[in-house]
């Protein structure tokens, strides 16, 4: 009758299976046995990704990307150069020369170094030249 009560049971059903693993442990005397060969609970998925773009790809992609960040530092830093030829020259033309470093270095030469000599000259101009007029 005991057995009867645990069938009908929902809560006593799970632990009838673990009676019944320990009985199969009693049994063997082996714990490294796999216990149930035929219930299959585990949970399993599959992922699926994009393949990552390696090569030739991948190095494009990110020299395009610095060469469009190193062209829009170089047109703002020569900007700024211009603009430090008019207001504020040494403001100005030390922000141009600093971003026409930067922009050189991010591949985008040409209008790093124009930025770079605008800036110069303007400082220049602006600490010996204009304080005389």
């Amino acid at each position: 009758m005991d057995n009867e009560r645990r069938k009908n049971d929902s809560v006593n059903q799970d632990l009838q299976s673990i009676d019944i693993y320990h009985d199969y442990i009693k049994v063997n005397d082996n714990p490294e046995v796999e216990v149930v060969n035929n219930k299959y609970n585990e949970e399993t998925a599959a992922e699926l990704t994009t393949p990552m773009a390696l090569g030739s790809d991948f190095e494009r992609d990110a020299a395009e990307e610095t060469n469009a960040s190193g062209r829009i530092l170089g047109y703002s830093a020569l900007a700024l150069s211009i603009l430090s030829l008019f207001i504020v020259p040494v403001l100005f033309g030390a922000a141009g020369i600093v971003l026409g470093f930067v922009a050189r270095r991010r591949g985008t030469d040409a209008l790093g170094t124009w930025a770079i000599g605008i800036g110069a000259v303007s400082i220049i101009v602006g600490i010996f030249v204009l304080p005389f007029f």
